[in-house]
This record gives C-alpha cells, structure tokens and sequence, in this order.
C-alpha cells in the first residue's frame, strides 16, 4: 500500500528556479514507479525576489505548508542587492531552521573514485564523512540582534544543554547507521575550541557524556583550526564530525571545496519532526535565466531527503530510491564527461540533469 508523504518545495532565487524543475521532475518520475510511496508538492512562495513584491521574505501561509509537510524541498535562496533594513540577508532558510527547531545541519563530503578535485588522492582513497552543524544556537544565536556602538560590536555565543545533547545523540546515531551500511568505521569527532572558551569547555563536557553511553562508536576530539588542516591533509581519516553552528559553516564550505565547488554540495537541516534538504551553494544571480546552473547539489539534496524519509517512515523502497539517486549523480560527476562550467565542462543545467536520469536507467 503506497504511503502518502506531502513535500514543501521553495524553488528560491536567483538560479533557484531552474535546479528546482529537473530535481522535482526526477523526484516525481520515481515516484510514480514507486510501489510503496506517493510524493505530493505543493510550491511555497518565499525569498529575496518575494520579498522585494511583497516586503514578506517568509510568508505565515508558508512558514504552514512547511510545518504540514513530510519533508521540504528548498532551493537556492537570496539576492546580493536586496536586503532587510539593517543591512543582513534575507534569509529564510535560516528563519525556518528556527522555527521548525532544525538543530542538526548535515552536510556530507564525498569524493569518489575517478572525481577530479583540488586533492590527489592516495591510490585506493576516497572521502566519505559528514559534517554536523549545530543550527540554531552557537555564534548565529543573535543574528540580527548583536550590539553595535561607535566603538564596538557584540554578537552573543550561545550553547544549551537541551539542544546539544540532541545533536550528540544524532551524531552518534548516525555514526551506527553508517557503519552498520559499510559507509564508515563508527568514529565522531566533537570539533571544538574548548582549549579557550568556556562555552566549547562545556559543549566538549556535553559531548563526552553522550559518548560514555554509546561504547561501540569511537569518539574524539580536535580544535576546529587543527580540524581544517586535517580535512586538507588526511579527510579520508574522517566519518562523523559534530560542531557549533559557526565552524560548522565555515568547515562545510572548506568540505565542498574539497570535492570541487558547492555546485556538489548537499545539505540537510533535521529535527525531531521537520527537515530542510537543499544545497549549499548561493543563488548565483549573475547566471540566472541561461540555463548554465549546476543542478547536481539539488539533487543530492533530494537524495538525502528520500533516505531522510525512507528511514523515518520504515520505507525501503524511498531509502533504495535515494541511494540511487545519490550514485547515479556520484557517477556522472566522476565520469566527468557531463560537467557544468563550474565543474569544468560546458552542459546546460537541464543536459546535466538528462545525465543524471540516463545513468539511474543503467543503473
């Protein structure tokens, strides 16, 4: 009997739009396959452009189809030339990572065998580790709130107790499933600056106490600046890192950069009830309408969140789905013969996406 699983989608700014069509397309295409699962999407209108229409980055109706959904889709968000009064980005991702309490933000980082990238890898080396951002509290805590005089600026650092004890238990959690798939060692990593501040001291502490209870998953630590350098010397070492909010955006661009652009970066942002799954990348205004964009971080997205919600909801066959998805885009981007400009090659957005569809019916 098909399940039926409601998806927000929020195609954004920008390129947005044209990553946000093939994606739903494929997603649509499997789920009409599909024996055991039915996708629904309703389109939710959110962003810089709406909100330069309207003065509404995220509309009250919106903010509603996503807290109803089963998951949500959201595209690239933002424009560089509209902004809120005080001068920050109009960020709506952000605003629902909040609102739906979307305390893990996971941002895998795979190379495989044959992708070009800035590393060499040894022979028989490939990366495969997550990274964990906390999402709503750490350094962010007080965006749009700091204090600001004529002779300082104060942004306000905050850490719970609440909040990391549910992201240690995810990470942890994830540390079993992948190792119980073959994917990793079981290994976390608590990256931190707990050598100088009080706060990492105690979000070290908090980390600790989690992995006394969860024995059969190694965990260590490292400062996040000695984490930096790891990820360029030895990234192949990592399975899970777990991190405050603000490294954790910092490292996750350092982990894209890793296999070659954010035009290959997935993210999800999870809670106890809600999910976000969209790429990393901006909204790339300066191509938008040329059907160039680089597709392939949007579809990654929606492969996470088919697992996401194949593992939430008992489903095999979404999770099959997802892993599909997932390889088939791995493959063509190691392949290298179907490469956007920013990956090296000349394919269109929608010639990408095409390969992408191909190598699933090889597969």
């Amino acid at each position: 009997m098909s399940g039926n699983y409601k998806i927000a989608v929020f195609d954004g700014d920008g390129i947005g739009p044209e990553i946000t069509e093939p994606t739903v397309k494929i997603l649509k295409s499997m789920s009409e396959a599909a024996q055991s699962y039915d996708l629904r999407f309703t389109y939710a209108p959110a962003g810089a452009s709406h909100y330069a229409a309207t003065n509404e980055s995220l509309p009250e109706r919106s903010l509603e189809i996503a807290r109803r959904a089963d998951a949500i889709l959201l595209s690239a968000m933002g424009l560089p030339d509209v902004r809120y009064e005080d001068g920050t980005e109009i960020s709506p991702q952000i605003d629902l990572r909040k609102a739906l309490k979307l305390f893990a933000g996971v941002r895998p980082v795979t190379v495989r065998t044959g992708q070009a990238g800035p590393l060499t890898l040894p022979e028989g080396r490939e990366i495969d580790f997550v990274l964990i951002r906390e999402s709503t509290e750490g350094l962010f805590h007080s965006q749009g709130c700091g204090q600001v005089t004529e002779t300082e600026a104060r942004e306000t650092l905050l850490i719970t107790r609440d909040v990391s004890e549910k992201l240690f238990r995810f990470a942890f959690d994830l540390a079993a499933a992948r190792k119980s798939s073959g994917r990793g060692p079981g290994r976390v990593t608590c990256v931190d600056k707990a050598n100088v501040f009080r706060a990492f001291a105690f979000f070290r502490g908090l980390f600790d106490a989690e992995a006394m209870r969860r024995p059969s998953i190694v965990a260590d630590h490292a400062y996040v600046d000695a984490a930096a350098l790891w990820m360029v010397q030895k990234p192949w070492d990592f399975d899970v890192l777990v991190t405050e909010n603000m490294f954790g955006d910092i490292l996750s661009d350092l982990g894209a950069g890793l296999m070659g652009g954010l035009g290959l970066a997935p993210s999800a942002d999870i809670g106890l009830d809600h999910a976000v799954f969209q790429p990393c990348h901006g909204s790339a205004p300066d191509i938008a309408g040329q059907g160039i964009a680089n597709p392939f971080a949007m579809m990654l997205s929606a492969a996470m969140m088919l697992d996401w919600l194949g593992l939430k909801h008992g489903n095999t066959e979404m999770q099959y789905d997802g892993t599909r998805l997932r390889q088939a885009v791995e493959a063509v981007v190691a392949e290298g013969r179907v490469l956007t400009r920013d990956l090296g090659g000349n394919a269109s957005t929608l010639a990408a996406a095409d390969a992408v569809t191909q190598m699933m019916r090889a597969s």
